[in-house]
């Protein structure tokens, strides 16, 4: 059934995302008897089902468990396109605790204890009434991101010697050997790649992660976490009346969404 939201009875609506069922009904009942006009999404009970619930309903906020299967936490919230504000949830990770202490995002250690989880609401109400500046949103968000990420995924490989020129693409019987330089985006797309030209759309098996240190970090940049762009292809951006911003590349008609881990790369344009 969809969930409608109940904007004109000042209902926020929340999403709760782990992969342990009895913590996320006990997050959720204590919630509810702190704030009553808290609505709920259905739980989530990974991160990819997390990332859906969130592209469905837009909740305000999200409470996201670090570790889940599928996606975690921190690459739930990369995928974030619209105003939803995040609380991570995590077990042990003291990294992240002093990260978010540092920073404006919020954060729970479970079991949520009940003074904890009160500051928390109290938080997130005060931020509602204030006036928000969405980009100071998004520039929170991706600076806690860049500092957990590769924590989270361990140490980073070294750069390689030589930079990849070439993109080969088996079609059937041929082999495409598509230039670099002509690649406007590399989009993840379930067990593929999409490799995006001006004129055509090839499917590689080399996911974005391992793409990543083999593209030049000055022309290809990290847009979502299913999405690289070759910045040289870029014409210009646009945000809608939500404050979600969006990409247009030459010879490409469809627009890019750009999720707020990253809208800081585009402040100047």
């Amino acid at each position: 059934m969809h969930l409608q939201r109940l904007k004109e009875a000042d209902m926020t609506l929340a999403l709760i995302a782990d992969d342990e069922p009895a913590l996320a009904r006990h997050l959720q009942r204590e919630l509810a008897a702190l704030w009553p006009d808290l609505q709920f999404t259905p739980l989530a009970r990974h991160g990819v089902e997390a990332a859906e619930l969130i592209a469905a309903h837009r909740p305000d906020v999200a409470f996201l468990d670090i570790q889940m299967p599928g996606l975690t936490g921190l690459e739930v919230a990369q995928g974030i396109e619209g105003a939803t504000r995040v609380v991570f949830v995590t077990a042990y990770d003291e990294y992240a605790v002093q990260a978010f202490e540092q920073q404006a995002l919020d954060y729970l250690l479970k079991p949520a204890k009940a003074d904890r989880l009160l500051r928390c609401v109290q938080r997130l109400q005060l931020a509602q009434q204030a006036t928000a500046v969405p980009e100071l949103a998004d520039d929170r968000l991706a600076q806690v991101l860049r500092q957990l990420l590769p924590a989270a995924e361990g140490t980073a490989p070294a750069a390689p010697a030589q930079r990849l020129r070439w993109v080969r693409a088996s079609a059937g019987e041929l082999m495409h050997q598509i230039p670099v330089e002509e690649v406007l985006f590399f989009q993840a797309d379930d067990k593929y790649t999409v490799v995006q030209t001006a004129t055509a759309e090839h499917l590689i098996r080399t996911p974005i992660v391992e793409l990543l240190p083999l593209l030049d970090p000055e022309v290809f940049v990290q847009v979502h976490r299913s999405t690289v762009v070759n910045l040289a292809h870029l014409t210009g951006t646009r945000r809608d009346e939500a404050s979600r911003l969006y990409l247009r590349l030459r010879d490409f008609s469809r627009e890019l969404p750009v999720s707020r881990a990253y809208v800081h790369l585009f402040k100047a344009m």
